[in-house]
Formats: structure tokens, C-alpha cells, sequence
């Protein structure tokens, strides 16, 4: 059986990362790469699939977890009948991206426990049983390109096509093992002392976190929430190009026995747009920066070749196959690897970048001429393709539709390129801009919403809701004490909510292209508590908050969804995008409503906002420009 998605911890070091269960069974890692092979491949399976396991020989009375402070680095603790023992899981930082480790910490703390470790590499996504040969420092295991060295000083034995070890752990002791990745043609590296690796390890993220402006949350947990979501978003940035994932997994269903099961292991340009923001709120411009440059170098070329996602190193084919010996999460197959949604046109992508470079631009971070180039040539293609269809925000797979947050994000394109003319100097033609920039908006106001419901709709010439049209205020399209708005959000709380929680839309009236059901998606619950902050319903804001801080597992992780019945989390995980949502309506309560003596000081329900607006009337938006 698959364990909830709840039970496991991520631990990664901006290469690769890995998922531990509560049991110390580490069922998903892929190396050298985010996006590589797999070599544990029992989350979307079995145990014949691959996993590498390490927990007491008889079971444990009781167990714990937690991340060491302001770390990924995860503490199992185990207590057996004859002593209590930690598991310490991390991954070292490399400089060398085909070399990755990933150590394990077996510290005796009182006692002594009888503990086992079972080793089942399996390349190629659970399907290839290495070769494996004695060592005397452990065990080497090969299988085409990819090689791998077990390290320590335990006896090692095979049983079952796995490699086995029963040992014991006094107070006191400390036992590595230590998984070193390496190409097939490069010669094999070790560590030599992993607590001292642990002791670098902890002292560079310690350092990355005390740069981190947190000191506006004055509630430890909402500061240990947003520090772990970035924490979290840090750990899932490719180091070597600066790319974001999405996620860490793939397939891991939206609805459990369902086929809405992606590969997440891309950089979407969307989600890393905002992600970007996430950084900027917490001061961490080099993070934004380094974005910035990889955008500019994945995008590089024919403006009308411009895709939604790319590989972490800015690939462009991600060509979308199912693996059809893995069973998949909980008996959900498909199985996919690559991305079919990477080549589909979606419209709001070319506002999110305009926006994303215009608020980098007012930052720390500054102009950049070149990222000027690359907007111009992108905003000469948007020009005309904006009128067209396209599959949205939700990379429908139904058939491409005029959806409205699309035609609104292009309005933000061309908004944000006549700010920076007006605001930097920069050479364009802004009456034509303008001029597009005013037509956008008609059209959407004529076609896009739906006078007699007082509401935005998800698409032309359609009635289903869509929780995107829940950023139209935060964007600027309108400004949020407009009676549209308000009640677009209004329709939203009473037709896309179930349990206090937010459907990106009901896919019985969406023709999205597949079959089943989905929870909620966590993101959007996250734009509702943005949105009664910008209507003035701040209470109702920070109780949605807190409701979302309250599904987090005991790690502080979020999936994709969540389903309210059923009580789990579902989709892919960490979910990179769920993470920057619970960042950035953190950061937005916080400037809106102060700390927490200010909000203790009124009443239940505040009468108004302290947002600050800019813009003309029409097009005022919250500025996203960071403090």
C-alpha cells in the first residue's frame, strides 16, 4: 500500500532531492537531476520498484520527526523497546552536478536499539535491477550510464536482489551510510566524515535563512511556515542554471484512482514568475536574479517559439510518455514522464513575465537591457495572438477557449510595458500599446462577464467560474472596491468552495478534457485570503490563513490539493506553487494589517484596508514592488 502523501519529508540540495517517510523509508529520488531517472521509484509503486530503508529491526514503539532549524535537513527519531535512535537525512551541497550524495545518520541517544537497513536500487524509474559488486568501503552498483556507491561501515549482504544489514546502536555512536551518485565514465568520490558534512551542510542554510526579511512576523508560526515554504522553494531551485520545479514528483494524482497525473519536475514560466516574488518579499534578490538570467537564456530565440515550461537547464522538448510498468500512487496509473502541455498557447504567461520584470526592475535587482529586448520582441508576437484561443491557466486539454484571466493577463502585458516607458525610459511604442491595452479591457468587460450574476466568468461566451479571475484586483484590472470584483469573489465563495476551500474550477462544467474529479487547489485558497484583504474583509482573511497553515503536514509541507472529505493532501509534492501562495498572502496580511498587537487592537471585522494603490483610476493594482 502507498503511504499518504502526509508521511513523507523532503530533503534536496538544489541538484536533486529525495522523499522519507515517517518509517525511514526513502521511496522517491531521482539522480543526478530533479528531472532524471528515477532510482526509488516505490512512491509510484512498490517496494520492488526501489527504496532504501533504515528503521529498528523490530519495529518502534513510538516515532517522531522534525527539520533541524532553518534547514532541509531531517531528524526521525525512533524509540524501541531497548533504546531510542535518530535518523539524520541530508543532502550535501555540491558544486558538481553529476555528483550528488545523499547521508544518512543512524546516532545512538540513549540505550541500545537493533536497527536494519534494506537497499533496493532500481534505475530507469523501478524497471532496472543494477549489477552490484562487493567493496570494502560497501557496495557498487552499476546499470548502463549510471553508477552508484554505498558507503559504510556496517557488514553488507545480499538477499532478494537487495542489499541487507542488521546492526546495533549504542548511546553515543554514529553510523553512515552514505549513496554517492557518479556518472559511469568518472571515477567515484566519497565523504569522509558525514557529521562533519551535516556541520557544512547546516551552517550554509543557516546562513541563506538568517539573510531572509522575516522579521515583520511577530507570530512564530506564521514565521515558521513562510521560512520553511522558502526553505522548500530554495531546495527545489536547479543551482547550476537557476531554473525552479514545480514540484519534486511526478504522477502523484489529483484524484486518487484518477488520471490527472502530471510530471512537475519542469520550470513552468508561470510559476516561477511568482515564485520570484516570493524571494523578492523575503529580500532574497539573488534567488530572483538568478531566475531572471535563466528566463532570458531558456526563452532565447523566435519570439513565436516561446514556450509555457522548460527542462531545468532551459531544454525545450519534454516530449510526454507513460511508463506503464509502474503502477502508479495508490493503483492511479498513468505513470508520465515529460510534459505535453509544454508546446500549448497560454496567454497569461506573457503577462506575468511583463509584470515579473517590471517589479524586478523597480527592486534591488534593476534594469537589464537585454531582458528589455526580449520583452519587446515577445510583446510584438503577443500583439495579434492575443485575440486568438488558447488552453489557459489550466492547460486544458479540451480544446483551446477565449478564457478570461488569459486576456486579462495580456492587458497586464501591455500595462506593465507602457509603465516601464513611462517609469525607466525605455524605447517602445506606447500609443499602440495603449491603444491594445484599452481594447483588451473592453472586450473583457463585454464578453467576460455576466451582468444578471454579477460575476467574471472563465471564459467567453460561458458560465462556469474560474478561481484565477480571484487576481483581477491584485493584477490592477480593477480596483477591488469595484462592484465586479467584488462580486466575482462573492460568486466564487458560493459556487467554487467546498469546506471553506477553493476548486480552481467545477470540472463538470469546464471541458477540460478528462475524466474523474480533483480537490481543491491550495493556490487559490490562498488568492481568496488575498482578495478579502484587498476588499477589506481582513478577518476573514487570516482566518483562511491560519485554516491553510492548519493543513500542512507535521513537516510544514503542502501538495497541490487538498481533498476536505477525505482529510489528505493530493497531487504533487512539495508543490512549489502551493509554497510561494502561503508566502506571498503572508507577506500581504502582514503589510496590510501590521503585527499581531495592531490586528489584537481591532475588532472582529475591520471596516477597511490600509493597501496602497497606484495607477490612474481603472487600472490601479496593489503595487508588487518590494519594500
Amino acid at each position: 500500500m502507498s503511504k499518504p502523501i502526509e508521511e513523507y519529508g523532503f530533503i534536496g540540495n538544489m541538484l536533486s532531492g529525495a522523499l522519507v517517510a515517517r518509517d525511514g523509508s526513502m521511496d522517491w529520488l531521482c539522480l543526478p537531476r530533479f528531472d532524471s531517472d528515477a532510482c526509488f521509484a516505490a512512491l509510484l509503486g512498490t517496494s520492488r520498484h526501489g527504496y532504501w530503508r533504515i528503521s529498528p529491526a523490530g519495529g518502534s514503539k513510538r516515532s517522531s520527526r522534525r527539520y533541524l532549524p532553518h534547514a532541509p535537513v531531517l531528524e526521525t527519531t525512533f524509540e524501541t523497546e531497548h533504546g531510542i535512535v535518530t535518523l539524520m537525512d541530508f543532502m550535501p551541497l555540491s558544486n558538481d552536478p553529476e555528483r550528488v550524495d545523499v547521508v544518512r545518520l543512524v546516532q545512538g541517544v540513549s540505550g541500545k536499539a537493533s536497527m536494519r537497513m534494506e537497499l533496493a536500487l532500481r534505475f530507469g524509474y523501478g524497471k532496472t535491477i543494477p549489477w552490484v559488486r562487493r567493496r570494502d568501503y560497501g557496495i557498487h552498483a552499476v546499470a548502463g550510464p549510471d553508477a552508484v556507491e554505498l558507503a559504510t561501515p556496517v557488514a553488507l549482504r545480499g538477499e532478494d536482489m537487495r542489499t541487507v544489514a542488521e546492526f546495533e546502536v549504542g548511546e553515543g555512536d554514529v553510523i553512515p551510510f552514505t549513496l554517492a551518485y557518479h556518472p559511469l565514465h568518472r571515477e567515484p568520490h566519497f565523504i569522509d566524515d558525514g557529521r562533519m558534512r551535516l556541520e557544512h551542510t547546516l551552517a550554509w542554510w543557516r546562513e541563506w535563512t538568517r539573510i531572509c526579511q522575516l522579521s515583520e512576523f511577530d507570530e512564530p508560526g506564521w514565521k515558521d511556515a513562510v521560512e520553511r515554504s522558502l526553505i522548500t522553494l530554495k531546495a527545489l531551485s536547479y543551482q547550476p542554471s537557476g531554473g525552479i520545479v514545480a514540484a519534486l514528483t511526478t504522477s502523484l494524482p489529483e484524484e486518487i484512482g484518477g488520471v490527472r497525473n502530471w510530471d512537475y519536475r519542469y520550470c513552468w514560466i508561470r510559476d516561477s514568475t511568482l515564485t520570484l516574488y516570493a524571494f523578492m518579499n523575503a529580500g532574497r534578490f539573488d534567488e530572483a536574479g538568478a531566475f531572471r538570467e535563466w528566463m532570458l537564456r531558456a526563452a532565447a530565440g523566435a519570439p513565436d517559439q516561446m514556450q509555457i515550461m522548460y527542462g531545468i537547464g532551459g531544454e525545450r522538448r519534454l516530449t510526454e510518455i507513460e511508463l506503464p510498468w509502474l503502477p502508479g500512487y495508490e493503483n492511479s496509473p498513468p505513470v508520465r514522464i515529460g510534459n505535453g502541455a509544454h508546446d500549448q498557447i497560454q496567454l497569461d504567461v506573457f503577462g506575468e513575465l511583463m509584470d515579473t520584470l517590471y517589479t524586478a526592475r523597480k527592486s534591488q535587482l534593476g534594469p537589464h537591457q537585454e531582458a528589455w529586448r526580449f520583452q519587446l520582441a515577445i510583446l510584438s508576437r503577443l500583439e495579434s495572438l492575443w485575440r486568438g484561443p488558447d488552453q489557459g491557466i489550466w492547460e486544458v486539454r479540451g480544446g483551446a477557449r477565449h478564457f478570461v484571466y488569459s486576456k486579462m493577463m495580456a492587458w497586464v502585458a501591455f500595462d506593465r510595458a507602457i509603465k516601464a516607458v513611462e517609469q525607466f525610459g525605455f524605447p517602445g511604442p506606447v500609443g499602440k500599446w495603449r491603444t491594445l491595452r484599452d481594447e483588451i479591457h473592453r472586450e473583457v468587460l463585454a464578453r467576460g462577464y455576466d451582468k444578471e450574476r454579477n460575476t467574471f466568468v472563465q471564459h467567453y461566451d460561458g458560465a462556469g467560474l474560474d478561481a484565477s479571475l480571484l487576481l483581477m484586483a491584485e493584477i490592477g484590472f480593477l480596483p477591488p472596491d469595484d462592484l465586479r470584483f467584488r462580486g466575482t469573489v462573492e460568486a466564487i465563495e458560493r459556487d467554487l468552495m467546498e469546506d471553506g476551500l477553493v476548486l480552481r474550477y467545477r470540472v463538470g462544467e469546464t471541458e477540460d478534457g478528462l475524466p474523474g474529479e480533483e480537490g481543491t487547489f491550495l493556490v487559490c485558497s490562498f488568492w481568496l485570503a488575498d482578495a478579502y484583504t484587498m476588499i477589506g474583509r481582513s478577518h476573514d482573511a487570516e482566518v483562511l490563513f491560519e485554516h491553510l497553515l492548519s493543513l500542512r503536514n507535521d513537516l510544514g509541507l503542502l501538495a497541490e490539493e487538498y481533498h476536505p472529505r477525505h482529510r489528505r493532501q493530493l497531487g504533487n509534492f512539495p508543490q512549489a506553487f502551493s509554497h510561494v501562495g502561503l508566502i506571498n498572502t503572508a507577506y500581504n496580511l502582514r503589510r496590510v494589517n501590521g503585527p499581531a498587537q495592531q490586528r489584537a487592537d481591532r475588532s472582529a471585522s475591520p471596516h477597511a484596508t490600509h493597501t496602497s494603490w497606484t495607477g490612474t483610476p481603472g487600472e490601479q493594482h496593489r503595487e508588487r514592488s518590494i519594500d
